[in-house]
C-alpha cells in the first residue's frame, strides 16, 4: 500500500481499499496546484520527499486517525515528482460511522500531515523562476 507516488492518484482505488460495512461517512479531501501563490502567477510545481520516512509517517496517521476519532478506514497519498496546475497532490480518504467524526478525522490527517510528512514544494513561476516553499516545521510526533 503505497503513500507516495509519481502516477495519478487514483481516487476509485482509495474508495474501494476504504470500504467498509459500518462506514455511513466517508469524507475525501483532494489537494490541488493552483495557478497562484502569493500574488505570483504558479505554472507549475514539483513536489520531492524522504521517501522512507514520508511513507512511515502516512502510514503512521493514517492508523492515529482510525484510533483518534474512531474512524474505520484512512488512506492517505502524496503526489511526488513535476505536477501541473489543476492536478491533484493528495488525496485523504476518511471512512467512519457517522458523518461528524468523518469530516472531523479528514481535516484532522490533512493538517497533521503538513506538520509531520517530509514533502518539499518547488514552485516554477510564469516569470521563469522558482522557489522551494518553507512549509511547516516538522514536528517531533
Amino acid at each position: 500500500m503505497e503513500h507516495v507516488t509519481e502516477a495519478p492518484i487514483d481516487l476509485n482505488r482509495l474508495l474501494l481499499e476504504t470500504q467498509h460495512p459500518g462506514a455511513g461517512a466517508y469524507v475525501v479531501f483532494g489537494g490541488t496546484v493552483r495557478d497562484h501563490h502569493e500574488g505570483r502567477e504558479v505554472a507549475a510545481i514539483a513536489y520531492s520527499a524522504y521517501r522512507p520516512l514520508a511513507e512511515r509517517v502516512l502510514s503512521e496517521l493514517e492508523k492515529e486517525v482510525c484510533q483518534r476519532f474512531g474512524a474505520l478506514a484512512c488512506r492517505i497519498v502524496h503526489r511526488v515528482g513535476a505536477l501541473e496546475i489543476g492536478e491533484e497532490s493528495v488525496v485523504v480518504v476518511v471512512r467512519a460511522a457517522h458523518r461528524a467524526e468523518a469530516f472531523e478525522a479528514g481535516r484532522y490527517a490533512i493538517d497533521t500531515l503538513k506538520e509531520r510528512a517530509p514533502f518539499w514544494k518547488d514552485e516554477h513561476y510564469g516569470d521563469g523562476t522558482r522557489a522551494f516553499q518553507d512549509g511547516t516545521p516538522l514536528s517531533p510526533s
